[in-house]
């Protein structure tokens, strides 16, 4: 018998909730197959077994289960599962979707609407029955995806906490008590912890963006009808990666008392989900395109968006880029996401009036850079030198389209 744990699916994760159970219990299940969905902090992901055999389930759907705790036992060994059953492609011989590939909010869904999901035909990854599904098979207009090709990917517009319903515990009239999902919970914890533990400083400087704004009209004018071109904060992004290299500890950690210095740049970029903010991970930025950048943005805030993102696409982070932009917002002083040594905070670019060389008053579009970082391993030299090359890349930028 083998004992299936609950898996530590992210950095920090210190629980999961099983949402639904794959395959039944006395069924037999093969070493890589998808058993279970689990819900993480950050996303609904689906595990696989780690042994063949018979499956008999310890937790219940809607548990919760701490890391490292027992969900499962894989009893005798049974003989492969064929390909092309249910385990091996999550769809029907008829081409519809088998019950493991809904996602949790589509089932709700779906439920809402007495419809069947599994009778569904999927256009989510690998066949997954999804909200816009749904909504279709219930006569419900689906209404196309905004342009989004201006904005970051923190652009999304979050949905408000669910409401209980109910007065204040005290009675108060007027007064309604929300609860927050446990990914509210889970980050308000380990942001008061970020605060209380980390000596937080920052630095900030303002961007002239008149050049990069240009380059960005060229490069949608080039991408043409149908491609997006790629956004601000793909630009940040892409100049972020280019200087992180020459700045290893801003690029590195506080972790058990040592600096650990990454050879590799994998950039973070702030996601607003419906609950929460998720930091989703563009990995090895530094040698990729500006096109691949934004190309890797997109789809992971999506992946974000509708909890289909697996664990590396939210892990592994070296630094962080939180762009609040896009709501008008002139400045963002960021929280550090341990264990790294900083976080770039940015602004809305605004037109401003500023003199030129010659004398004469001219238009600027300027942006504000916020860059907040960890004391025990930078200090404020260290901060505004990467801080000036970032202002050097975005005012200089064809070096971004390399």
């Amino acid at each position: 018998m083998t004992d299936i744990l609950m898996p530590r699916l992210t950095d920090q994760m210190e629980a999961g909730t099983i949402i639904a159970w794959l395959v039944e219990d006395g069924e037999t299940v093969d070493v890589g197959q998808e058993i279970v969905e689990i819900e993480t902090d950050k996303a609904t992901i689906a595990h696989p077994a780690d042994a063949a055999g018979v499956l008999e389930t310890v937790a219940g759907v809607g548990d919760s289960v701490a890391v490292g705790e027992v969900i499962a036992r894989v009893g005798v060994a049974a003989e492969p599962i064929a390909s092309g059953s249910r385990a091996a492609g999550g769809l029907r011989s008829n081409g519809k979707a088998a019950g493991a590939l809904v996602t949790p909010l589509a089932r709700r869904l779906a439920g809402a609407h007495g419809i069947d999901p599994e009778g569904l035909a999927g256009s989510g990854p690998g066949g997954r029955v999804t909200k816009t599904d749904v909504m279709r098979a219930a006569g419900i207009e689906v209404a196309p995806e905004p342009d989004r090709s201006d904005l970051a990917p923190v652009a999304a517009p979050r949905t408000p906490v669910a409401d209980t319903g109910g007065p204040a515990s005290d009675g108060r009239p007027g007064t309604r008590v929300q609860q927050p999902t446990r990914l509210q919970q889970i980050v308000a914890r380990r942001m008061a912890e970020a605060m209380a533990t980390i000596p937080h400083f920052q630095v900030q400087t303002e961007v002239t963006m008149d050049a990069a704004l240009a380059l960005r009209v060229q490069l949608k004018e080039a991408a043409g009808d149908g491609t997006p071109a790629p956004s601000i904060n793909d630009l940040i992004v892409k100049a972020c990666a280019l200087t992180l290299p020459d700045h290893p500890l801003v690029n590195g950690s506080f972790k058990d008392g040592a600096f650990e210095l990454h050879d590799h740049v994998h950039v973070g970029i702030a996601v607003a989900s419906d609950d929460g903010l998720v930091v989703a991970t563009i990995p090895d930025a530094a040698i990729k395109s500006l096109g691949q950048i934004a190309r890797d943005s997109r789809r992971l805030a999506e992946r974000v968006r509708t909890r289909t993102a697996t664990p590396p696409e939210l892990t592994g982070a070296t630094f962080t880029v939180s762009n609040l932009g896009m709501f008008g917002m002139t400045a963002i002083t960021a929280v550090i996401n341990p264990p790294q040594a900083a976080i770039l905070g940015v602004g809305a670019s605004r037109p401003t009036l500023a003199r030129a060389r010659s004398g004469e008053i001219v238009d600027r579009q300027l942006l504000t850079l916020t860059l907040s970082c960890d004391h025990r391993i930078l200090n404020g030299a260290d901060a505004s030198r990467f801080l000036l090359d970032i202002k050097r890349c975005l005012e200089s930028p064809l070096r971004l389209a390399l």
